[in-house]
C-alpha cells in the first residue's frame, strides 16, 4: 500500500480535463431530490458527511444561515469509534468532524420546498464533498460518500444517486473535476495532518474528544487541554 504522501503526489498530479472525462462518460445532473442531505432512516445512521475544520468555520459566518452559528451547530464528532454511556450519549476519542445533523438524522443546512425539492441553504458555500457529490476519487486516504462505487471510470467513482446517467455538459463536468481534485488533495493533506498532530488524549468519562489537522478538540470546536 501506498504511503499517504504517495497518494497526495497521485492526487496533485491528476488531470482535471481526465477526471471531467470520466464524469461525462458517467454522466450526472442532479435532480434535488435530497437523498444525498438526509439521514437513512430509523434502522440506519444519521447523515454524515465529513467536513474540514476550515469549512465549518466558513459556515459559522456563511451569509445563507439565519442567526448567530457556533461550531456545534455546524459540525459535530464523527460517530466512529464513539462508545455509549450508560445514558446513550457518546463518549471517547474519535477523527474528524460530520457536518451537524437535525432531529430526523438530516444535515442541519437542508430544507425541502412544499413540493418536496431538496434546498441547501448555505449553498453558496457548502463543503467540497457535497459540491462533488456523487463523486469520488479512487485514491486511499479519501473518502466514500454514501457507501461503495456504483460506477466507476478511470479514476473517477460514483455513488448512488438518482442523478446519474443524466447527460452533463462540459463545462459542468470541468467544474466538478476541478473541485473532486481540491477535494482529493484536501483530504489527503487532512489525513496527514490528524495522523502527525494526533496524541492519544483519555479523555474523562463522558467526554469527547475529536482529533483534526489541527489537534485534539472539544465537541464545541475548542482545544482539548487535559
Amino acid at each position: 500500500m501506498q504511503s499517504l504522501e504517495a497518494e497526495l503526489d497521485q492526487a496533485r498530479q491528476l488531470a482535471v480535463a481526465d477526471l471531467a472525462d470520466a464524469i461525462e462518460s458517467i454522466g450526472f445532473e442532479c435532480t434535488r431530490c435530497g437523498a444525498c442531505c438526509k439521514g437513512e432512516g430509523e434502522e440506519t445512521d444519521d447523515h454524515t458527511a465529513t467536513v474540514f475544520p476550515d469549512e465549518v468555520r466558513t459556515l459559522e459566518a456563511s451569509d445563507g444561515v439565519e442567526g448567530d452559528y457556533d461550531w456545534r451547530d455546524v459540525a459535530r464528532p464523527m460517530p466512529y469509534g464513539l462508545s455509549a454511556t450508560e445514558d446513550g450519549d457518546l463518549e471517547g476519542e474519535t477523527f474528524e468532524w460530520a457536518l451537524q445533523t437535525d432531529s430526523c438524522g438530516d444535515c442541519t443546512f437542508y430544507e425541502e420546498t412544499d413540493d418536496g425539492v431538496g434546498a441547501c441553504v448555505a449553498h453558496d458555500d457548502r463543503p467540497l464533498i457535497c459540491r462533488t457529490y456523487p463523486f469520488s476519487v479512487a485514491l486511499a486516504g479519501t473518502s466514500q460518500p454514501m457507501g461503495e462505487a456504483v460506477d466507476e471510470a478511470g479514476m473517477v467513482r460514483a455513488h448512488e444517486c438518482e442523478g446519474l446517467g443524466r447527460d452533463i455538459a462540459r463545462e459542468d463536468a470541468e467544474e466538478l473535476a476541478r473541485g473532486l481534485k481540491e477535494r482529493a488533495i484536501r483530504e489527503l493533506e487532512e489525513a496527514i495532518g490528524v495522523r502527525d498532530a494526533y496524541e492519544p488524549a483519555a479523555p474523562d468519562a463522558g467526554d469527547i474528544v475529536v482529533h483534526d489537522s489541527e489537534g485534539a478538540k472539544r465537541v464545541d470546536g475548542t482545544p482539548f487541554e487535559k
